[in-house]
């Protein structure tokens, strides 16, 4: 029989060693600017080694594009200890006059030529990372690939996977269990998520200079001399007009179970659009893409969260999952909170852990295809409109507005953070839902609203107000001390990526054509 939440949260009560020791780990994009808020022409800084293989700097789609990655943490305050020596590292080996923009969407930049695609060296997996990124600016543009974002990666402990048979009467155990929990996890994300950009998105505005003269439906206002918003968005960054694929509305991923994902995947990995193909792989002798499917790589499926698993050498993210099942998950519809310097806060992280535990621990029937399209049109609406009172959504044929869902949810929520302060010191769950919970019936409080009511009191723009914490949190970050690492880490670091790429480019023996097709090949096992 099934269990209702009150049963569940008395059977974890009963297992309390089942939720402890959560590993997380952060990645941090963000654009390096210059003093005039424009973005940097210069290429990634030597100081910080090589980003084909360094540890935790690395550039995205840009060179300009910095992202920040922490090793795994099993408690909340080291896993900021890393964040903030990164961002610190970084900050002492900025060239004087740049910044790190503190904001999801862009800062001011004069056209799509104006972005250098990142380079990875002269290797033949470099060359393929370099390749990718310039399928990527051929489909969409480069400007929706420089929108930075958080990613959060999640994991329960191995104990909680017992547990979590018992309390979802499963017979699974074992790797299968966790990846059949994990599974679960993710489809109440698909339903519940939304609630990410509500509380936390922070991209309600952009600057002109985004569009590039494309036309767009969305009711645009305009606030000072080159900012235009719409007066009830939570996250323009994870619109139709920020980082997402239209071409990937048809391909009906799957997400009841770990077999039935990777065969989604593996059928959208083949399928063909006419618009790519049209465009053609090679032209003049240079790549244009990698191929002319919807998905060049795994990568390139925009999903609000993933299943991962860390990779073996020349192995897919598919190939590692179904060889080893699920390991953790990955949140990417965190918008870079520009209220703190390093781009999120642990009362997020406190959330986050919260939110999902519960999406673990509750019933997760299977979404069919027209419940998962009706999830979807729900986190649509929340980004271009999330704090209309008069929005609703519907989850599982029942509908209500935010006010009314976050009720809901801050009941079972509140419930959970007891729990889980159990094993903490300072009630910091508890103390996570006093201050975020609230947002739901006071939308004012939301990031989105906070950061517009800002803007347009000042009758000011995106950009400016961007610069000024830019360089605000530069002076802090430089200011700060190491906590975990220092100087001389960051050094064996970066002496070690350059030792790194230099064996991966002199192990090459194929040409650049013939590694590709063979890595293809590959990853059709």
């Amino acid at each position: 029989m099934a269990k209702n939440f009150q049963q569940r949260i008395h059977f974890l009560n009963q297992h309390p060693e089942s939720l402890t020791e959560f590993g997380r780990g952060i990645e941090r994009e963000t654009l390096r600017v210059n003093v005039d808020g424009k973005l940097s022409q210069e290429a990634h800084p030597s100081a910080y080694g090589k980003a084909l293989t360094h540890t935790s700097i690395t550039t995205d789609f840009a060179e300009s594009l910095l992202e920040f990655i922490t090793p795994v943490a099993n408690s909340v305050d080291q896993l900021f200890d890393y964040l903030n020596d990164i961002h610190h590292h970084v900050v002492l080996n900025l060239p004087s006059e740049q910044y790190l923009w503190p904001m999801s969407m862009p800062c001011y930049v004069q056209s799509e030529d104006h972005v250098e695609l990142a380079q990875f060296g002269t290797s033949n997996i470099g060359k393929m990372k370099t390749t990718y990124r310039q399928g990527l600016k051929n489909r969409y543009g480069s400007m929706m690939q420089i929108i930075s974002g958080v990613h959060y990666n999640f994991s329960l402990p191995a104990s909680f996977w017992d547990t979590w048979s018992e309390l979802h009467d499963s017979p699974l155990t074992g790797k299968e269990a966790q990846s059949a929990g994990y599974m679960g996890l993710i489809r109440n994300y698909l339903r519940y998520g939304w609630v990410i950009p509500y509380l936390f998105g922070a991209s309600p505005a952009i600057c002109k200079s985004f569009l590039q003269g494309k036309e767009t439906k969305l009711p645009f206002e305009t606030t000072g001399s080159g900012t235009i918003y719409l007066p009830y968005a939570t996250s323009l960054r994870l619109s139709d007009l920020g980082y997402t694929s239209s071409s990937q509305s048809d391909l009906n991923i799957c997400y009841n179970n770990l077999d039935s994902y990777l065969d989604s995947v593996r059928v959208a990995l083949s399928k063909k659009d006419p618009k790519f193909t049209e465009m053609g792989i090679v032209k003049d002798g240079e790549y244009v893409q990698l191929n002319d499917n919807i998905l060049q790589i795994e990568n390139e499926l925009y999903a609000s969260i993933r299943a991962k698993r860390v990779q073996k050498s020349n192995e897919t993210p598919s190939q590692a999952l179904k060889a080893r099942g699920i390991e953790y998950i990955e949140i990417r519809s965190l918008d870079v909170n520009p209220f703190c310097k390093l781009g999120i806060t642990k009362e997020q992280v406190h959330f986050l852990d919260l939110f999902l535990t519960w999406c673990a621990s509750v019933e997760s029937p299977e979404l069919s295809q027209q419940e998962y399209k009706a999830c979807a049109d729900n986190f649509s609406q929340v980004v271009t409109r999330g704090r209309d009172p008069k929005l609703t959504l519907t989850i599982a044929e029942q509908t209500n507005d935010v006010a009314g869902w976050g009720k809901w949810l801050n009941t079972q929520l509140a419930d959970m953070a007891i729990l889980l302060d159990k094993n903490s010191e300072d009630d910091c769950y508890q103390n996570a839902m006093k201050h975020i919970s609230p947002r739901f019936e006071h939308s004012e409080n939301t990031s989105s609203a906070r950061i517009l009511n800002r803007i347009i009191n000042a009758q000011g723009d995106n950009g400016s107000l961007a610069l000024e914490l830019s360089k605000q949190y530069k002076t802090e970050l430089e200011d700060q001390s190491y906590t975990i690492w220092s100087d001389q880490v960051f050094a064996e670091q970066k002496l070690q990526s350059i030792d790194k790429q230099k064996q991966i480019e002199a192990a090459d023996k194929l040409t650049f054509p013939d590694f590709l097709a063979d890595y293809f090949e590959n990853a059709k096992k």
